[in-house]
């Protein structure tokens, strides 16, 4: 028996794809912006709102995104307001969302098996009605990162600059609270509320190590996210492990792997970097490769006249025989 055979594990690696995807897309902008640490808050905070589905009888995912959402704003306007107790307030509100979870799960007459599955996440538990959940919602995510990705990035790199060309600053940081909050909740019942945390900056820190751009950093980090995400849950079923630690693991594992190999391109990097440095100082030219025909006013290619000699234009730059090769600048 395969493991595509098992209706339960088809959901499980359906559901880490798109929650693989959801995480690093909304980590993304929340590494820009320095708070890699949010999505472990409102993982404390959507505890409460999981409690009080159990207590009420409502879907708990749904009173989590309400409840972490709140928590999310909340933590956004004490951030914006930059005061120096703000620390100290949300601690305070993480401290109090996990204890709230607890206490109301106690109340709902739930035990502590039942609060496990969502701190640590249950896959393998995942039912038709919660997959669509997280298929739908991770959409949502995944779209909003990628078609708000200008504005949002503008306002993570530099809000004054956003604020001067007239960006809603306000309303985008909101949002990116509202998205990181969606976030941990649909990651719940994947990797847990505790963990979900590390697939939203983990992906993303891993591919910092290989890229240097914003939007290769971005594209790099959904595939970084997907892979340990569909590896975690297969590794699980075989060994018979949790599958979100399963995740989180093999993530941390990928980026033990790219840190020496980032380290060793940016040295490369700044070499190169250096050494053009040195010739456009030194007023080089760049050796251009070999020609199959010597260059001449007959070889067909445009001559351009350069002091006492006469560069002609092949291949996009302007190249002249200097010895037994050719210069390119």
């Amino acid at each position: 028996m395969t493991i595509l055979s098992l209706d339960f594990m088809q959901r499980a690696l359906l559901a880490a794809l798109f929650t693989g995807l959801a995480a690093p897309a909304v980590g993304t902008y929340l590494v820009q912006r320095r708070l890699a640490l949010m999505g472990d808050g409102l993982g404390h905070v959507a505890l409460t709102g999981v409690a009080l589905g159990l207590l009420t009888g409502w879907a708990p995912v749904w009173t989590a995104v309400i409840v972490a959402t709140l928590g999310a704003t909340a933590i956004e306007l004490v951030r914006e307001r930059g005061r120096a107790s703000a620390d100290v307030a949300l601690a305070m509100l993480f401290y109090g969302g996990i204890a709230g979870g607890v206490l109301l799960t106690g109340l709902a007459g739930s035990t502590a098996a039942t609060l496990n599955t969502y701190l640590f996440g249950s896959i393998t538990t995942v039912s038709t009605t919660d997959l669509w959940v997280i298929v739908v919602l991770a959409a949502i995510l995944v779209v909003l990162a990628v078609g708000l990705g200008p504005q949002l990035f503008a306002v993570c790199q530099d809000e004054e600059f956003a604020r001067a060309v007239g960006l809603p600053v306000r309303a985008y940081n909101l949002l990116i609270a509202v998205m990181a909050a969606v976030t941990v909740t649909v990651a719940m019942r994947t990797v847990g509320l505790l963990l979900i945390s590390a697939l939203m900056v983990v992906p993303v820190a891993t591919a910092q190590q290989l890229t240097r751009g914003f939007r290769g950093t971005f594209v790099l980090a959904l595939a970084l996210g997907v892979i340990p995400s569909i590896a975690g849950v297969v590794f699980s079923y075989y060994v018979d492990v949790a599958p979100g630690a399963s995740i989180v693991v093999i993530a941390l594992f990928g980026f033990l792997l790219a840190w020496p190999l980032g380290s060793l391109v940016r040295r490369r990097r700044a070499a190169v970097r250096s050494a053009e440095s040195d010739a456009r100082l030194a007023g080089a030219h760049v050796a251009a490769e070999q020609h199959a025909h010597q260059h001449d006013e007959r070889c067909g290619h445009p001559g351009v006249p350069h002091e006492d000699h006469t560069d002609y234009l092949h291949g996009g730059h302007l190249h002249a025989q200097h010895g037994q090769h050719y210069d390119e600048h």
